[in-house]
Order: C-alpha cells, then structure tokens, then sequence
C-alpha cells in the first residue's frame, strides 16, 4: 500500500536543463502518468531509470492531462501514435471538460487527423478517439481509475488548467499544474498529505510567495515546474530532484 511518485521532469517550459515537468504516480503497482511532454518515451526512460522503475508508454492505467500547454501535452501525438500502431491499444486520457474540448482541433487534429496505408498511399480520416479513451474529470467530484481517485480544481492560468488531488494506498497528493498564486488554491492542495507546486514569474507563483507560507503549509510542499535560475540550495522548499522515488508521508 502507499502512495509514491516520480517527478520525470521538474523544469519550467523555458528549461536548458531539465525536462518540462510530468510526474509518474504509483500505488499497488499501477502507474498514473501526469501530463506528457515531448519526447514522452525519452521523458519517460530516462526520467524512471534512476529509480529502476523503467516506465514506458504502456505502463500507465491513464494519463492525467492538466492543460494544453506545449510543455505539458505536446507528448500526446507521439504517445497516441506508438499506442495506436505499436501497442494497438487506446490509452485513457483523464481531463477537464474545457481541456477535452480543446485537445482535438486546439492541438493533435493538424498532425493526427489522416493516416495513410503505406502500400497504397490512400488515406482516411480519424478522430481523437481512434487514439485515446477521453474521459471527463469532474469538478464536483472524484473520478476513479484504477486505484486512484482523482479531483480537480481550476487554476489561475492563461488557458484552462486543472491543479489534481490524487488518493490511492490511504495517501493524498497534490500536484498545483501551472496558476498564479492563489491562496485558496494552496489551501485545497494543502488538505493532501504531501503537495507539488509550481514556482516562476510572469504568469506563473513567485517563489517569494510560496516561501512566505506558514512553515506548516511549507513542510507539505515541493517545487516543481521551477526556472533554471532558481538558487534549489538557498530554497526554503524543497525542490524536486528530476527521476528520484518519493513517498507520500
């Protein structure tokens, strides 16, 4: 029992050095897989080899999609493509509402609307449900798969963007996605056990306002989706190391 997960990216989408952020869950065994950047089976090789996981794109009960943003879904094509032709399975993809109807025309329909039969060259139309299982989360309620059971809450954020409280193994984890600091949100993430939170300028939570939390609060935070400039040794929190196994308290 338990609850664990894998930060298999930490950076923000304007990283040098680390891969945009996206977090392996586990409990029992079975993976959740949060967010998908690209290269997601890089992403994921790499990001799971330090802690002898060795995830890949099948081994995840669904991904959990926060929003739209290039450095959090541009994964997608690439995963539904190896899915569809190498695994011949439709992954379940978990989203909001608002986020699932952007995904197919906002982006995945340009590059994944046709495919074409090699011998032949003659091609036919698809849809997003030729490559995944879509299905709604719901604000007003836990939706479960697998093990987990997941909430969702809006963020402040330029595009429409769910923060996550997952329960599995008699844990909670909170995990922010992209918002600007919002007090009443921290407040919902901090109900969780242990809670992962984004830092960074402009659109973004100011580090400086997450460090003047209540020690408390403080002490159930980690720091994802953090710029490359962040002094991680001066932090007053701690902030993820990219492909390390954590537990949740």
């Amino acid at each position: 029992m338990g609850l664990g997960f894998i930060p298999l990216g930490v950076g923000d989408a304007f990283s040098a050095l680390r891969y945009s952020s996206c977090v392996a869950v586990e409990a029992d065994g079975r993976w959740l897989l949060v967010d998908c950047p690209h290269p997601i089976r890089k992403v994921l090789r790499e990001g799971s080899a330090p802690s002898g996981a060795a995830l890949d794109a099948g081994s995840f009960d669904a991904v959990v999609l926060t929003h739209l943003h290039a450095d959090h879904a541009s994964g997608l094509e690439g995963l539904g493509y190896y899915a569809h032709f190498v695994l011949g399975r439709r992954p379940v993809l978990l989203a909001h509402p608002k986020v699932l109807d952007g995904l197919w025309a906002g982006l995945l329909e340009g590059g994944m609307s046709e495919v074409a039969d090699p011998a032949t060259w003659k091609s036919h139309r698809t849809v997003l449900a030729d490559y995944f299982d879509a299905r709604p989360l719901d604000d007003a309620g836990a939706v479960r798969i697998g093990p987990f059971e997941i909430e969702c809450r809006r963020t402040r954020h330029v595009v429409p963007t769910t923060a996550l409280r997952i329960r599995a193994g008699g844990r909670v984890l909170g995990i922010s996605s992209d918002t600007a600091f919002d007090p009443r949100l921290v407040a919902w993430l901090a109900e969780a056990d242990l809670f992962l939170h984004e830092t960074g300028e402009g659109i973004h939570t100011p580090y400086a306002s997450l460090a003047a939390l209540p020690a408390a609060v403080r002490a159930k935070a980690r720091l994802i989706h953090y710029p490359d400039e962040l002094d991680l040794a001066a932090s007053a929190i701690e902030p993820l190391v990219q492909g390390r196994r954590y537990e949740v308290p």
